[in-house]
């Protein structure tokens, strides 16, 4: 699994019979560009540090010479998962800057592709979480179901990964004609093939050994540790901005905040399954009731923001991003910063690790949902 050179035991560096394991930052099972230096004492783990940089790319500078049009699409490259709900957090900003409102039918064209973006996102994980632990089938399943949502987003938005389609006021454009259509043909196609979701991994006794009672997370320690999404929840920590401070019309739909008292692996999983059946409730709620008007508010060519500071948070699939935003009253906001789920995730995988075997690390990782340049910006 390691390279002879990846092995390095040093008296230096830790104690005597101790030994020092590099995996990454081309690693297969860190899924990008994330390097960790873990210390062993024969198989159990007794540090992990990770180290950052190898994708940074200056993100938060680069938004600050961009137009308060342009800088909202560069967070598509963030979380490149949940390209959809960062947009959306940034022009939700900008809109609380301007003082816009916001037609009610963009309004639920946005809560729809961010549900579907939080499914596809899930779907990806699943399968990938199950080929990490050696189960090599649900990664075909997950992308049979998450292809078809790719299929919608190219259709109407133009592209399939990071479709740059959130505008301060509204969306870019109106929905494809097939759009609802497909949408339901999709929420049909979900439905006839979870149970299978269940019966390969959910309900197989080798995944479950693997994943119970392995990287407790405390509920003490999730919220210490600043952590959110279905990370925290996994720990029955109530975090989903979506029911703690709604934004759009997520006060108006019928669903569930998914928590779970477990704290370990297996939870964490539970929670992201459960998740995308609440996902297609709001789906299910919307898709019919999509209001006729505008798709867009009318906004100048140039848009300035008075000065001032401005902040808004979204639930994204892995948890709370917050948009910051610093402005001077001109064309290019002064200071950008982001608050992304995926760091103050990351920064608990030492705490739940220590303790436990290198083996059980991938499903510990695996269950942290980490996308690296949502982490290293």
């Amino acid at each position: 699994m390691y390279r002879e050179t990846d092995i390095i035991q040093s008296a230096d560096q830790s104690p005597e019979g101790y030994m020092i394991i590099n995996v990454g930052p081309q690693h297969p099972a860190t899924h990008g560009v994330l390097h960790l230096v873990i210390t062993l004492n024969g198989e159990t783990i007794k540090k992990v540090e990770p180290h950052l940089g190898y994708i940074h790319r200056s993100i938060e500078k680069m938004c600050e010479s961009l137009s308060y049009r342009q800088f909202i699409y560069v967070t598509s490259r963030m979380d490149y998962l949940s390209a959809h709900i960062n947009n959306h957090a940034c022009a939700l900003c900008v809109e609380k800057g301007l003082q816009v409102e916001i037609p009610e039918r963009a309004k639920v064209i946005r809560v729809l592709m961010d549900e579907l973006t939080r499914i596809a996102s899930h779907e990806l994980w699943w399968g990938a979480m199950a080929m990490d632990l050696g189960a090599f089938t649900p990664f075909f399943h997950a992308f049979r179901e998450r292809e078809t949502i790719n299929d919608i987003m190219e259709e109407t938005c133009g592209a399939r990964l990071t479709m740059n389609y959130m505008v301060p006021g509204g969306v870019m454009h109106d929905i494809h004609p097939n759009f609802q259509r497909r949408v339901k043909e999709f929420i049909q196609l979900y439905k006839s093939k979870i149970h299978e979701y269940d019966e390969l991994v959910t309900g197989n006794i080798i995944f479950q050994n693997r994943m119970k009672g392995v990287g407790i997370l405390s509920a003490e320690d999730a919220i210490s540790y600043g952590c959110t999404g279905p990370v925290a929840r996994g720990s029955g920590v109530s975090s989903d901005i979506r029911k703690v401070q709604p934004y759009e019309i997520y006060d108006k739909l019928q669903f569930d905040e998914v928590l779970e008292t477990g704290c370990d692996s297996f939870a964490r999983y539970l929670i992201r399954i459960k998740e995308m059946n609440q996902s297609i409730r709001i789906v299910e709620q919307l898709i019919d009731n999509i209001p006729e008007g505008d798709f867009q508010a009318k906004t100048k060519a140039v848009l300035k923001l008075p000065k001032g500071e401005f902040y808004t948070r979204v639930e994204t699939a892995r948890g709370e991003l917050g948009v910051y935003i610093v402005s001077e009253g001109g064309t290019t906001p002064y200071r950008i910063k982001f608050r992304s789920p995926g760091f103050s995730n990351l920064s608990v995988l030492d705490k739940i690790a220590r303790g436990g075997k290198i083996g059980d690390l991938i499903a510990m990782m695996g269950t942290l949902d980490l996308v690296i340049p949502d982490i290293d910006r």
